[in-house]
């Protein structure tokens, strides 16, 4: 059953307030962009984020997701900066540079399963972004332990040896390791004035922050713990792989349902294309003159909902769409029934990137979430997303071997459960 169908069974079955049970717990859903407003921004200081216990003990409770208020805010203030437009500029020229090579020869391999391959991409551009991680066997690793610890975020949080939950715990000690491992280098070379390796990323930057004198560094009711670094870094990982690889898995299939999309991406991107061919590599600015392609990046993110709501809990009793709710009580922002409310967006099951000529109504589009609690990577995830699609289309035509639109069961984010199998050919 489609996303779009889904959604709107539920709304018209329940409305835009209902409550229903997970993992034991009773929980609300609310699907007004009134409501998004008022709990997302958090104006009145009644909720608070709350993850599941599962998410919690795989990336860690001083991850970014799982940080209360207080310590969210001061973890941010640390890597607000990491994602300035410098470190936007180095990414978008890394990246592309990845997926020229990893494009290079699909079209030799028969059949290519989308998701697994740009899981692949995604993985390798983060590690390269975050600790320069760039030797194979070493990613091969890390990247299946990170996948058993995505594998059991939605898991019964049982520890025993035979259950996913436990096999995610185990994955993310061996994870903690080879992170504590880096940092560890990462000082010894500071402190031997060993210049031979410089690296510039994340991790870098956020031990120089520590370690210079700077205001972070002279306070340490603030300053970053291994602990902190290590359980963000986790974190970034998997946002950064997982529903970046999703999102440009529903993205391909949504141009080849829709033609008349695909004819002018293509003829957007080979413009740019030619604009650019005297550089090897895209650049920064080039992204600006990418329009469409943006607002094809904003329809798949909207129409695919890849993170489907964002879980709060109530910190004292108030009412929400006419409604009582307790304090203590788990509300959940649906962010797919809004973003396929047909009162928010006009022919919400239509894929059309020109609805996005003008501004969405206000606290209607939200995949990368609002408030004080948005998304920190949502500038580079879409750069990421435009990247590939310019050299995707630009390089290969292709055609769908299963075009099964059912979503993986037990995943935190939506994506397609055939991986999106495709057979691809160089364009002339």
């Amino acid at each position: 059953m489609s996303s779009f169908v889904v959604a709107v069974s539920v709304y018209y079955r329940y409305g835009s307030c209902f409550r229903t049970s997970l993992f034991g717990e009773a929980h609300v859903f609310l699907s007004t962009t009134e409501s998004a407003r008022a709990v997302l921004n958090n104006e009145s200081g009644m909720f608070t984020k709350r993850y599941i216990k599962s998410i919690a003990a795989l990336v860690g409770d001083r991850s970014l997701l799982c940080a209360s208020q207080h310590h969210h805010k001061i973890l941010r203030s640390h890597f607000i900066n990491l994602f300035s437009k410098k470190s936007t500029a180095l990414m978008v020229r890394n990246f592309d540079e990845l997926v020229v090579d990893a494009l290079s020869g699909w079209e030799h391999r028969g059949t290519v399963v989308l998701l697994t391959d740009l899981l692949q991409i995604t993985f390798k551009a983060m590690c390269k972004m975050l600790i320069s991680l760039e030797n194979e066997e070493e990613l091969d690793s890390l990247q299946r332990d990170v996948g058993f610890v995505c594998e059991a975020m939605l898991a019964f949080p049982l520890n025993l040896p035979w259950t996913r939950f436990h096999k995610g715990i185990m994955a993310r000690g061996r994870v903690m390791e080879v992170l504590e491992k880096t940092i560890r280098e990462r000082r010894n070379e500071t402190s031997s004035h060993n210049n031979n390796n410089h690296h510039e990323d994340f991790l870098q930057q956020l031990l120089a922050v520590d370690s210079d004198g700077s205001a972070s560094s002279s306070d340490h009711s603030t300053k970053l713990t291994d602990a902190e670094i290590k359980d963000n870094i986790l974190t970034m990982i998997i946002a950064g792989q997982d529903t970046t690889a999703s999102a440009l898995t529903w993205m391909v299939k949504y141009l080849g349902e829709n033609q008349k999309v695909l004819n002018f991406l293509i003829e957007e991107q080979t413009r740019i294309a030619k604009q650019a061919s005297d550089k090897p590599f895209l650049e920064l600015d080039d992204l600006t003159e990418m329009t469409y392609a943006s607002k094809m990046v904003k329809e798949s993110l909207r129409m695919a909902s890849v993170v489907p709501w964002f879980p709060r809990v109530v910190l004292q009793d108030c009412e929400m769409e006419g409604y009582k709710i307790n304090k203590g009580c788990n509300i959940n922002i649906d962010a797919r029934s809004i973003h396929l409310d047909p009162n928010v967006y006009s022919e919400p099951h239509k894929f059309n990137p020109s609805r996005f000529d003008e501004e969405a109504k206000a606290n209607s589009f939200l995949p990368f979430g609002m408030g004080g609690r948005t998304c920190l990577g949502l500038n580079m995830a879409k750069a990421m997303m435009v990247v590939f699609l310019h050299r995707f289309i630009t390089t290969y035509r292709w055609e769908v071997v299963d075009g099964d639109p059912s979503i993986e069961k037990w995943t935190l984010f939506a994506r397609l459960k055939s991986g999106y199998p495709i057979r691809v050919s160089r364009r002339l």
